[in-house]
Order: C-alpha cells, then sequence, then structure tokens
C-alpha cells in the first residue's frame, strides 16, 4: 500500500542522460546527499541504470542516472547503451547534462535529439554541469553553441559545489504529475546491496590504474556474510580482467595495488553497511569477456541481468 500524500504531491521518474563523464552520478549523489552511484575519471564508468531517490516535502524525484551514451565498440558498450534507451522509454521528464568545460559537440546535439524523440518531440531540459572549473568564456561559448539547435536557456550547476542544485530541483519538481510516494521517504537507491558493494569495489579499480585497463574490469561478489552481533560483515569478490598484464597491473608489485584498492574500498563499504568489514578480493583472467554477452550479464551489466 503506497503512503498517503497531499493533494499536490508530485512525484516521477526523471533521466539523466548525456555523453561520458557528463557529470550524472556526481549529481545524483549530490542530490540524494548520499554516494549512491560511483564515479570516476574513466569514461563509462556507469554500467548500471541505477534509481537515485530524491524525497522532499513536495515531491519525490527519482533520478534514472544512466550510462554515458557513445559508440560501440564491443558487446559490454552495446549493452550498457541498451540500458540507456530502456530508461528512455518510461520517464516523466529528461534532462541532458552538458560539461561545460569541454566543447558542445556534434555527441551533444545526437543525444538531445534522441532525448526529444524518445519524449514525442518535447525538448529534454538543458544542464551544463562543472561551472565551478569552467570559465565565464567556456559558459558563454556554450550558450552560443546551444543556442544553435533549440531556444531554451540551460540551467548552469555544480554538483560538487552545490550552486544551481536547488534551483534545479525546483524547474523539475514543478515539471512531474501529481503523484504517490512510490518508495518510503527514508530510501536513497532501489539498488540492491550486492550491487552497490560491486561498484563501490570496481570505482576503487578504475581510480587506481589507467589506460585500458578499466574498461576491461568486470566484477563478480561471491560471498557476502553479515554478522551483526559481531558488527562484521565478511565480503568476498572477484576482480576479472582480460589480460595477465592487466591482472599484474591490479595487484601491484609485491600485492600493493590490490591491497591499497582494499583499504580503499573498505572504508566506503563500512559507510554503506554500518560494521566493520573484513574484504578478501581475487584477480583472475577471463579473456575478451566484454565480447560475450553471457559472461557480460553474469557480471550483472545489461537488460537481461
Amino acid at each position: 500500500m503506497l503512503a498517503a500524500v497531499p493533494d499536490d504531491f508530485r512525484s516521477g521518474f526523471v533521466t539523466l542522460a548525456g555523453r561520458p563523464n557528463a557529470g550524472k552520478s556526481t549529481l545524483a549523489n549530490a542530490l540524494v546527499g548520499s554516494k549512491v552511484a560511483i564515479t570516476s575519471a574513466a569514461p563509462q564508468t556507469t554500467r548500471h541504470r541505477l534509481r537515485a531517490i530524491l524525497t522532499t516535502h513536495e515531491a519525490q524525484i527519482i533520478l534514472v542516472d544512466t550510462p554515458g551514451l557513445h559508440k560501440a565498440k564491443d558487446a559490454l558498450g552495446e549493452e550498457v547503451n541498451r540500458s540507456t534507451y530502456k530508461a528512455l522509454e518510461d520517464t516523466d521528464l529528461s534532462v541532458l547534462l552538458i560539461d561545460a568545460t569541454r566543447p558542445l559537440g556534434k555527441g551533444d546535439i545526437w543525444v538531445f535529439d534522441l532525448l526529444k524523440k524518445a519524449a514525442g518531440g518535447t525538448e529534454p531540459l538543458v544542464l551544463f554541469t562543472k561551472s565551478d572549473i569552467a570559465t565565464a568564456e567556456q559558459l558563454d561559448q556554450q550558450r552560443q553553441s546551444l543556442a544553435a539547435f533549440t531556444t531554451q536557456q540551460a540551467q548552469v550547476i555544480s554538483a560538487r559545489t552545490g550552486q544551481g542544485t536547488a534551483e534545479f530541483v525546483q524547474s523539475i519538481t514543478v515539471l512531474l504529475p501529481r503523484g504517490p510516494l512510490w518508495f518510503p521517504a527514508d530510501i536513497q537507491t532501489d539498488q540492491p546491496f550486492e550491487t552497490l558493494i560491486a561498484e563501490f569495489i570496481r570505482e576503487k579499480v578504475l581510480r587506481s590504474t589507467f589506460d585500458e585497463v578499466p574498461h576491461a574490469i568486470g566484477l563478480r561478489i561471491d560471498e557476502v556474510d553479515q554478522n551483526l552481533q559481531r558488527d562484521l560483515t565478511k565480503i568476498a569478490a572477484t576482480i576479472f580482467v582480460e589480460r595477465d598484464s592487466q591482472k599484474g597491473i591490479i595487484i601491484g608489485k609485491h600485492g600493493a595495488g590490490i591491497k591499497a584498492i582494499g583499504s580503499d574500498a573498505r572504508a566506503d563499504l563500512e559507510l554503506l553497511l554500518g560494521t566493520r568489514v573484513f574484504l578478501d578480493l581475487r584477480v583472475k583472467v577471463k579473456k575478451n569477456w566484454r565480447k560475450d554477452s553471457t559472461q557480460i550479464r553474469r557480471f550483472g551489466y545489461g537488460e537481461g541481468s
């Protein structure tokens, strides 16, 4: 049974879309006030279609954080694109995020047109992100470029400093339909704990590696054993890569790399789970897993997983 809300309460699904590294996950985390989506400098960090839930006195906004749309180069890329397309099928409002520090290009226009088509001709809202590091000249150039294909004015926002976030929440609240409280008011994501655990570990691998290694990383949770009486959660996980050289990079000299990854991940996991965490990480090679749809879904990516 859905909780009772005022007659003028609004609720709905708001899809955050854009090119890779536009700041979708960072914004979702900032708006709900908690870390529910992983972030890193590596393109295509987000592989799951995640729902971050913001509940205010006026509305419940379900933010759908999508993988960045890009030209797929393998089966994994096709799966994450498919996940984004799926998110567009059932949404009340779409928002295009454009990195204010990168020249607005054909990729942004392509995503804009895709969102507009999916919404039956209704244009998405446009956000210029990362305003805390963008110059005035960059913002002026972005506005000029935007004016070439839409008459609407973009909102300017910084998820890191909070600039423009309250205004953005208010602007989407008034556009949502009247509706119920779809989720309990005290939850911030509908992601299963095991998925969050896997993503938090993968984030630390992404941040500690470079070049092609981040894209080759898959992660499987093998065991989660939570003992509240002992204030301890035991987690066993396997990091998969495609080549022996990538395995060596992650493990590091004398195991220093994997030890650092485990230490960093443990800190986030203890905040997530509210207990001490014992984390057992292993690294295995599974050649060309990104080209194998079956393996991709075993790692939890894609609509069929």
